[in-house]
């Protein structure tokens, strides 16, 4: 067993005798591309969601130096057909990037020594093999292949941590016209001659890349375009391989008596592909091990990057920001980014980086993108309040106050707080209908989906709510239901909401219940509004 060829079995042992969610169904789908033009995968997803536990899963299914299976009676991927052909089959090279970029000591010459140290293991682990003098990575496993026949299976892990780390660009001396190779372009030659050579082909069986970030792009074209790619933009057929199904979750809150409920509200929210409903597998763990709902995953990493991107003052940006946070979504076109976190040249790009980070969700039939839960809400609330945005970090403050005055019927704060919001906000949204107003609306209520799930055009069987909040468990607060109406009279509004009896259809979520009216006078460009209170008996 070594530290880079066949590793044995050991680490998904370690993982399969605790609480497993079994995701071996991602067996048979990397078997399929044996062999074949599609054997070279690049698994992309954003922190926590599972790609180094899958990385060790593979390992101990193909590494020939082991037998695993006892370790996967009972799974899902013992029922494929495919299990036993490759099972224990290959020679695995195991690669965690993170392990040299860890190593400051080695950041002048970290992709030589990083095949050094492969190398060495791999002449010892075949002594026999002539090797070439200066020998690279990609020789060695030539002479090992056309010594002994032997073949390789390739994982490595966090393949982009050297793109995310070691961006920089360096001027030649003596030449300021012309830059310099960096680490990251080694490295990327370096995978380059690995994958996409004439025996690359002959030596590989297979190779599973997994990072957060698909592989960079020079101009529009991969640098590696021979490997097929599953992102959180484009998962493809692996869009349920990481992360927590829904059916998933919801075995999990029955075997430990979580409430779904929360799960969803807290984790629940990406869509990757075909999959609507893909949980944070970690904060799903971690909330189940502390049995309580709270941020877990975005304790996991600085949110400084995201300050960063969201500050840039692309056009657009920060009106697409307010309105996910809102529970608006937005359009994104995901095709410009050139997979580099470091090259962001457009709102577009922004938004596209937040979605590999997990800090978006996208979806790919609608190509719009939007805060998937609460943890992350929470989190790009507080990195908000960390940036130079004021005008925002204001609109969220105005929005507390907006809730605390509609529940105290405090009918002209609520008029003058409105009044502020359409200043703010037009230009987000044209102005000319009840339907912009509740655009509006639903922006200047930001901060109530802390504490409400925020309905527009609710059904109640008569007719359509504009707005309807109804509070969240554990939440002593009234429901409210709004009514808007345009060049009329909030007393309309309120009679609206009373004569298709609005209220009848909430009534089993609470029993205080607040009846607000909003009209917006074109003319005068004033906000009029009407509270009316009706307790249950």
């Amino acid at each position: 067993m070594g530290t880079y060829i066949n590793r044995g079995n050991i680490e998904f042992c370690n993982i399969v005798r605790h609480e497993y969610v079994d995701k071996t169904s991602l067996i048979p789908l990397i078997n399929a591309t044996i062999d074949t033009e599609s054997r070279y995968s690049c698994v992309t997803r954003c922190r926590r969601f599972g790609k180094s536990m899958a990385a060790k899963m593979l390992c101990a299914y193909y590494d020939k130096s082991c037998s695993s299976r006892e370790l996967f009676r009972g799974l899902k991927a013992e029922q494929d057909p495919s299990f036993e052909t490759y099972l224990n089959q290959y020679s695995v090279i195991y690669l965690d990037v993170t392990s040299f970029t860890a190593r400051p000591e080695l950041r002048k010459n970290l992709v030589r020594a990083m095949q050094d140290e492969i190398i060495y293991e791999m002449k010892e682990a075949f002594p026999d093999v002539r090797y070439k003098e200066n020998s690279d990575l990609m020789d060695v496993l030539s002479s090992i292949y056309h010594g002994t026949g032997e073949r390789f299976f390739f994982i490595i892990d966090e393949w982009d941590a050297i793109c995310r780390e070691f961006p920089e660009r360096q001027k030649l001396k003596g030449d300021p016209d012309t830059v310099a190779p960096t680490i990251l372009d080694e490295y990327v030659m370096l995978l380059r001659r690995l994958f996409k050579t004439q025996d690359s082909d002959r030596v590989f069986a297979g190779a599973y890349l997994t990072g957060i970030l698909p592989i960079k792009k020079y101009n529009t074209e991969s640098a590696l375009n021979n490997f097929r790619e599953y992102s959180m933009v484009r998962p493809g057929r692996l869009a349920t391989s990481l992360g927590f199904t829904r059916e998933e979750v919801e075995m999990l809150c029955e075997k430990h008596g979580m409430d779904i409920r929360n799960m969803e509200r807290w984790y629940d929210g990406y869509r990757i592909g075909e999959a609507s409903h893909i949980f944070n597998p970690y904060s799903v763990m971690r909330a189940i091990e502390d049995r309580r709902f709270r941020s877990f995953w975005t304790t996991t990493g600085a949110y400084d990057s995201v300050i960063t991107y969201i500050q840039m003052n692309f056009e657009g940006l920060k009106d697409d920001i307010i309105r996910m946070l809102a529970g608006e979504r937005v359009y994104v076109d995901t095709t410009e980014f050139l997979n580099d976190m470091h090259i962001v040249r457009s709102k577009n790009d922004v938004l596209t980086v937040l979605i590999h980070l997990g800090y978006l969700a996208y979806d790919e039939d609608a190509q719009e993108c939007y805060m998937p839960n609460k943890e992350v809400a929470d989190e790009m609330n507080n990195a908000i309040k960390a940036t130079s945005w004021e005008p925002l970090v204001k609109t969220i403050q105005n929005s507390k106050a907006l809730l605390e005055s509609t529940i105290a019927g405090n009918e002209q704060a609520v008029e003058r707080a409105i009044d502020v919001a359409h200043d703010e906000h037009t230009s987000i949204l044209s102005y000319n209908d009840e339907n912009s107003l509740a655009c509006v609306l639903t922006v200047a209520y930001i901060w109530a989906r802390n504490e409400y799930i925020i309905h527009r055009e609710y059904a109640t069987g008569k007719g359509y709510a504009d707005l309807v909040m109804i509070p969240r468990r554990n939440v002593a607060k009234p429901a409210i239901v709004i009514e808007l109406k345009f060049n009329h009279t909030a007393d309309t509004a309120i009679d609206q909401i009373k004569r298709k009896e609005y209220p009848a259809k909430i009534a089993e979520y609470t029993g205080d219940l607040l009846l607000v009216g909003i009209n917006y006078d074109r003319e005068t460009k004033q906000h009029a509004c009407k509270i009316e209170r009706t307790v249950k008996n």
